[in-house]
């Protein structure tokens, strides 16, 4: 008997001398950026990110908490160690790369606007001239706006959720907003005063975002992804939500040699083979 006490013991003691992120993956997504990630009538969370981040503990072994807020306090939620990495989808951008470590990318994100229904609809940048646009706070959207709203000649606003941008739009204090492909997809097939129109290609992928100083834990939760994407996960869980199915070039699909996203700062180029 005294001996299993003191086995039980020092596994306790074991157990808690491990540190939280080992036992938990702490993790924060934008709440209102369906249907990534959104509130259930119950008060959860639920989205094609949220299952994301749920197999991604499950196949690691760990326990998952998922805090929903703004996407503009992710970032230094992360940086104050609040979060281990980001579940938000982010995308991954030469800028960014310089500030944070990326995951491999897990889909493909192009840029569209979505305007009210009865709107005749943007063909072409240049019709972006004397439109106001509504853009999600701390978004790659709001950036993109920043860059080009001189140059072409039109306004944006910066909201603090994307359902505050399509409110705008449907009380006519923006012409439209500008959002992923899927999201802005998703939108207006929900919203029967809103239609999706100009879309902009930009090559560009979504990925998690981890701390500059953090590539073992980059490393190791990008590895669980490569293994999702092998056994189909990714590509049924895209179209479980989306209503897409993922091309075979998408990054839904495609698995990294290395670790993070090829051209980008951060990345890893070293042959890493999969271990699912």
């Amino acid at each position: 008997m005294t001996y299993m006490k003191t086995c039980f013991a020092l596994i306790a003691a074991a157990m808690v001398s491990l540190p939280a992120s080992a036992q938990v993956l702490r993790t924060g997504v934008d709440a209102t950026f369906p249907p990534h990630a959104m509130r259930t009538l119950g008060g959860g969370l639920q989205g094609f990110n949220i299952d994301l981040g749920n197999e991604i503990a499950r196949r690691m072994g760990k326990k998952i908490e998922i805090d929903g807020t703004e996407f503009s306090g992710l970032v230094p939620g992360l940086n104050a160690g609040k979060y281990d990495f980001i579940l938000a989808p982010v995308t991954a951008t030469p800028e960014r790369a310089k500030q944070m470590l990326f995951s491999e990318g897990y889909l493909d994100t192009g840029y569209v606007f979505v305007e009210k229904k009865a709107a005749s609809g943007m063909k072409s940048v240049a019709d972006l001239k004397g439109k106001t646009i509504g853009v999600n706070k701390g978004s790659a959207y709001e950036h993109w706006a920043r860059e080009n709203a001189e140059k072409l000649g039109f306004k944006f606003d910066v909201y603090g959720t994307t359902a505050d941008a399509v409110q705008a739009v449907q009380a006519g204090r923006a012409d439209a907003v500008l959002a992923a492909s899927g999201v802005s997809a998703w939108m207006a097939k929900q919203n029967p005063q809103v239609k999706t129109s100009l879309s902009i290609p930009t090559g560009l992928v979504w990925a998690l975002a981890f701390r500059a100083d953090d590539k073992a834990g980059r490393d190791s939760v990008s590895m669980t992804l490569k293994c999702m994407k092998k056994d189909g996960f990714i590509a049924k869980t895209a179209q479980k939500w989306f209503g897409i199915t993922p091309d075979p070039t998408d990054s839904a699909i495609v698995i990294a040699e290395g670790q993070g996203i090829p051209g980008l700062a951060g990345y890893d180029a070293t042959p890493a083979p999969l271990k699912c």
